[in-house]
């Protein structure tokens, strides 16, 4: 199950971090959907990074080697979902940051998923 879900992962991290790159005006034109939406456009976007790390820390409990990678990175999106949930207005304050002049940082975030996403090939070639 742990391959698969780092298989999984690799698809997920590589198609986002493809649009990321190639369409960022587009990710800031969601996120400021999500921001003018107030505290329900931040649990969308909770429950967006909730799905994901879910499904990661429950089908892959690897805390060693570069597998470890995956692991943290759900523990990291379950941190971000519950900052959604649980503290609604520090999310909402990350997401006043978002403005077509700083779409360049979209491009950073999708560049570190493709990152991740060639860890994970690495990872998968390895094994």
């Amino acid at each position: 199950m742990e391959r698969a879900i780092e298989l999984f992962a690799l698809l997920n991290f590589v198609a986002m971090g493809l649009s990321h790159v190639l369409r960022p005006r587009a990710w800031v034109a969601f996120f400021i959907l999500l921001r003018e939406k107030g505290h329900a456009g931040v649990f969308v976007h909770g429950f967006l990074s909730l799905g994901f790390g879910a499904m990661i820390l429950a089908f892959h409990n690897v805390w060693s080697g570069l597998p470890a990678v995956l692991t943290i990175v759900g523990v990291g999106y379950m941190v971000k979902a519950l900052v959604c949930f649980l503290l609604p207005e520090l999310a909402l304050r990350s997401l006043q940051r978002v403005s077509q002049d700083r779409a360049w940082e979209l491009m950073m975030a999708g560049v570190a998923f493709l990152a991740i996403g060639g860890l994970l090939s690495y990872s998968l070639w390895l094994t």
